[in-house]
């Protein structure tokens, strides 16, 4: 009996209860699985048109296809193993068991009495399943990628992640191996992904099929610029965004805002951006501001144009059942529903729910909205906040979707957000939206999605989970990538211990694609103005450079000065992002694969491709050893001495200096 057949350009394993396909798509090949009669339709991260024509033989004991640099091989057990254009086996399915029906022994080591098959399916009602799909681990194999989670490792091998969003965790399931593939889980669904020593296993609590994508390359940069033509890429970066950025936890008043601005443009400091935060509406839900505190939005927006800022303000997902819009809302079905219990997603200051992004009637009516309050009185970017989303009880198996219950689709909700302000803009006659927001998921670069690593604590350990968020976000195909400088909760604006901190954070946040000071800082002496709408919501300290001791206060400018003066060199790398996908921080191995010290350092990180930034992550520390690659010399970015790559060095690294190296031949130095 032959499983094989070929459709269209794709290759058809069919067995019992289950239907396989794969087919050629960019330079790798997408895998469709189920135990239904048909796939769902659903293309998740791979809604752009990519089919390309592979090769396909079959014959009756196997088949395979091949694209690009990649061959899936499937036995007629229904087996699945990955090779690139070398014959070198990438990645193999995981099997412990042996057929019945033919009694066949394929791999006498591998059996054992307990059978376990690659891919499994466990109904959990009507046509949606408990997949599970499983790979032989590679002991020599280094994982990276995988979004954004709050822990240490550069490698991934022996991590286990929740597949969730939430509060600074964004699932993003691409994995860029070292053994010469990337795999990204195309499947939005609440689950688990895996990668430990005796194998590596990708889980969805539900989902109508098993979905995936497979690519090989020769070089990190090869793997992660096939990824990133199939899920897209990001817009040109505006050249205001390369600037300055300056927020706080929150302004008031339109007047308070004014006048720090004010401030900053007196004092020639450069600032590009300033923000409105949460609360400055009358009711969540309303999107506009409370004309109490926010009397002229146009003419607030039209001074900061004036003093060559531009204004982001925040925007939330959610809808209190007291805004003007919650009755409609309810009625023409654009809010996320919940199965049982009230009808309430999210407790904050009242009883909310929040819009169905993934709704295209929802996506259009808070755009329309947001144009008529903030765009039209000179907002230039949204701030698109709770964009996880985050519920108050994140029990996903209450909430649905226009796109299906949120077991199987919640990953996709901040794609979907930032689709709607994307398109909005667009449409608007915007060339090049970019907009803040909370959260990500596969494909939400090509929708101009900035993210931020969320509410983080003001601590070291913090600071250096946010260099592990950043890298590993680049690899995971989010190239615009920021963190709030000085961390979110906990940061005392005087004390010592803190101001060390920020020093350091904010030389860190100096060489990120994007540099923005924000937090939530203490003491919280700012009270609340009223007791409804914008007034009822406090604020913490204050914020700006000059709210730090003068030394503070001197380094935040020197190191605002040193970013304005790259603005062309960070212009270029995000271009380069544009074009290909090319992270704008990214690990030293990306452009050194040949230096095997590369794949090992953690503590180091590579802005564009000339500049290696050696951050400084821990508490009185003055001095540190770093790693420079070889087959290139390095100077010091401000002295100009040459350092030998290759090679290891203790390097000064004084309070109020963040080292940085330059790539011999670039001409970058610090004044």
């Amino acid at each position: 009996m032959n499983f094989f057949s070929k459709s269209n350009n794709s290759l058809i394993f069919k067995r019992r209860q289950e239907i396989v396909e794969i087919t050629p798509w960019g330079n790798g090949l997408r895998l469709r699985a189920t135990q239904n009669h048909s796939f769902s339709g659903k293309d998740w991260a791979l809604d752009i048109t990519c089919e390309t024509t592979g090769t396909i033989k079959i014959n009756e004991k196997k088949a395979s296809i091949s694209n690009g640099k990649i061959t899936a091989v499937i036995t007629e057990f229904g087996k699945i193993s990955f090779y690139n254009n070398e014959d070198k086996l990438l990645l193999k399915e995981y099997y412990r068991s042996w057929d019945y029906g033919t009694e066949n022994w394929e791999d006498l080591d591998q059996i054992v009495m307990v059978r376990a098959a690659a891919r499994s399916y466990k109904s959990v009602g009507g046509d949606s399943y408990h997949t599970t799909v499983r790979f032989e681990a590679d002991d020599n194999e280094k994982i990276f990628g995988m979004g954004q989670y709050q822990q240490s490792y550069l490698n991934l091998k022996g991590c286990s992640f929740e597949l969730a969003q939430k509060n600074t965790q964004a699932s993003v399931p691409f994995q860029l191996s070292s053994s010469g593939y990337g795999f990204l889980w195309n499947n939005p669904a609440v689950g688990r992904a895996t990668f430990g020593n005796n194998m590596t296993e990708w889980d969805a609590e539900s989902c109508r099929e098993i979905q995936y994508w497979i690519t090989a390359g020769d070089t990190p940069s090869e793997i992660l610029e096939n990824y990133m033509q199939v899920t897209g890429l990001p817009p040109i970066m505006p050249e205001y965004a390369l600037g300055f950025w300056q927020c706080k936890l929150r302004y008031q008043t339109q007047e308070e805002l004014l006048t720090v601005a004010r401030e900053y443009y007196r004092r020639k400091i450069p600032v590009k951006v300033m923000v409105v935060d949460f609360f400055h509406w009358p009711q969540q839900g309303d999107w506009c501001y409370d004309r109490n505190y926010w009397p002229n939005p146009k003419e607030m927006a039209e001074e900061l144009e004036k003093m060559g800022m531009k204004l982001m303000v925040s925007v939330w997902p959610t809808v209190d059942r007291q805004s003007i819009h919650y009755r409609e809302m309810a009625d023409r079905d654009l809010l996320v529903r919940c199965d049982r219990g009230l009808a309430v997603t999210m407790d904050c200051f009242g009883m909310e729910q929040f819009i169905d992004i993934t709704n295209p009637e929802a996506r259009e009516y808070i755009w329309n909205i947001c144009k008529k309050n903030y765009r039209d009185n000179g907002v230039e970017l949204f701030w698109l906040d709770e964009a996880e989303p985050e519920y108050t009880k994140a029990d996903f198996d209450i909430y649905r979707y226009y796109d299906g219950p949120a077991l199987e689709c919640a990953n996709e909700y901040p794609v979907q957000y930032a689709r709607a302000f994307f398109e909005g803009e667009k449409k608007d006659g915007v060339k090049n939206p970019i907009n803040l927001i909370r959260c990500a998921w596969a494909g939400a670069a090509r929708y101009g999605a900035l993210v931020w690593s969320g509410d983080v604590p003001s601590t070291f350990t913090q600071l250096k989970n946010q260099f592990m968020a950043g890298i590993h976000m680049g690899m995971s195909g989010i190239p615009w990538w920021t963190a709030d400088i000085g961390g979110f909760h906990g940061g005392n604006i005087h004390d010592p211990k803190f101001h060390e901190l920020i020093m350091r954070w904010f030389q860190f946040g100096s060489f990120l694609p994007v540099m923005r000071l924000h937090g939530d800082r203490d003491p919280h002496d700012k009270k609340p103005l009223g007791s409804s709408g914008g007034g009822m919501c406090a604020s913490g300290a204050d914020n700006e450079v000059w709210s730090y001791p003068k030394e503070v206060e001197e380094m935040m400018i020197k190191y605002i000065q040193i970013r304005e003066s790259l603005k062309d060199y960070i212009g270029a790398a995000m271009m380069e992002a544009h074009k290909k996908g090319t992270p704008v921080i990214k690990a030293l191995f990306y452009d050194f694969p040949e230096d095997s010290n590369c794949w090992e350092n953690q503590e180091e990180y590579l802005l564009g491709h000339d500049l290696l930034v050696a951050p400084v992550m821990e508490a009185n520390v003055r001095s540190r050893k770093i790693y420079l690659p070889k087959g290139v010399n390095w100077k010091d970015a401000y002295t100009g001495t040459i350092y030998t790559g290759g090679a290891y060095h203790e390097v000064s690294a004084p309070l109020d200096k963040i080292p940085v190296f330059v790539k011999e031949g670039c001409e970058i130095q610090f004044s």
